[in-house]
């Protein structure tokens, strides 16, 4: 595991607060379960969770939150603990039985070497192999005392219910767009305009929104759309092709750039429908926001919406790219 960067607690973690007191209650009454199952899709903090909540397990303050200072913690942060193991696989889209058993079953016998647990966080656990899977089963269901073990998995409900249903599942739920905003300007320092759009655009994942935070591209593409956007009825036709064809050097960032149009004509749907400015994501827009709103009818903005979303689907069958996009331009230009 490389070195943190950071001091960890659960103070460290933005939202899932059902998850957080789940643990620290588990840990103050002391009935911390042997086997637990992080759900959550990736980026959602599954494994922070999972450090946070080894960290305190071992912290030899035996507090509900990790002292941060002792031995222990220090080892933790800087991925030293012995007896707590991050469980790793070779190949990149399964995690196989000799995975398992060589960094799992056959160490879990062993008992700790310096702490009252031995912890074993297996990420990506949704790619177990059924072999593995059965080969884990044993363990999980006579585990040693001091033994605790936690799969994060981005889709749960793909392990066997032999497995699911022996350790406590706890899902990490899509956090709040406030949580989000205040986590991006208080902790990255990110201005009020730019955490509103990366808030609303992360949808909940919070390793998502840290990405677009120390991304520079994120926001030059945005700029990038809504200078578009805002001068789509007075654009010929053959400019937003040419357009089409820059963007087509690039088609990763297509489903991002469909996302931010998304965003704005649903903001000009909302402006247009309450003539309010609060609940707009692209504020410092207003007056572009509303001169669309002026031009285009509730039916012409839900026909657009609909032809964004049309583009994407195309896009993700393999349609042509510029025949799709400038039947998306067309829309967006006549609506």
């Amino acid at each position: 595991m490389r070195e943190l960067e950071e001091k960890l607690g659960f103070g460290a973690i933005v939202g899932h607060d059902d998850v957080v007191g789940h643990l620290k209650n588990a840990i103050r009454t002391d009935k911390v379960s042997h086997a637990y199952i992080f759900g959550g899709e990736r980026g959602s903090g599954k494994r922070l969770m999972a450090t946070v909540f080894a960290m305190t397990l071992q912290c030899r303050e035996h507090g509900t939150d990790p002292c941060q200072v002792c031995p222990s913690c220090r080892k933790i942060q800087s991925g030293n603990h012995p007896d707590v193991i991050y469980v790793t696989h070779e190949k990149p889209n399964s995690i196989g039985i000799d995975d398992i058993r060589e960094q799992l079953i056959g160490d879990i016998s062993i008992r700790p070497y310096e702490s009252r647990y031995k912890i074993y966080i297996v990420d990506d656990a949704s790619k177990l192999t059924l072999q593995a899977q059965n080969a884990l089963l044993k363990t999980i269901e006579e585990p040693p005392a001091y033994a605790v073990i936690i799969l994060l998995a981005d889709n749960p409900d793909i392990l066997l219910p032999t497995i699911t249903s022996r350790c406590v599942r706890l899902n990490l739920k899509p956090v709040s767009d406030d949580d989000m905003k205040d986590y991006l300007m208080n902790q990255l320092h990110v201005p009020d305009y730019q955490a509103e759009i990366e808030a609303s655009f992360a949808q909940g994942n919070i390793g998502r929104a840290k990405h677009l935070a120390e991304s520079t591209d994120f926001m030059e593409m945005t700029e990038d759309v809504i200078r578009l956007l805002k001068h789509s009825r007075q654009m010929e036709v053959a400019e937003m092709i040419e357009t089409v064809k820059a963007w087509s050097a690039d088609k990763q960032d297509i489903y991002d750039r469909l996302d931010i149009f998304t965003m704005w004509f649903r903001d000009v749907l909302l402006f247009k429908a309450t003539r309010e400015i609060d609940g707009l994501i692209f504020k410092e827009e207003i007056n572009a926001v509303s001169d669309r709103a002026s031009v285009s009818s509730y039916e012409g903005i839900e026909k657009i919406l609909k032809a964004i979303q049309t583009a994407g689907d195309r896009l993700r069958a393999n349609v042509n790219f510029e025949l799709t996009m400038e039947l998306l331009f067309l829309t967006i230009h006549e609506e």
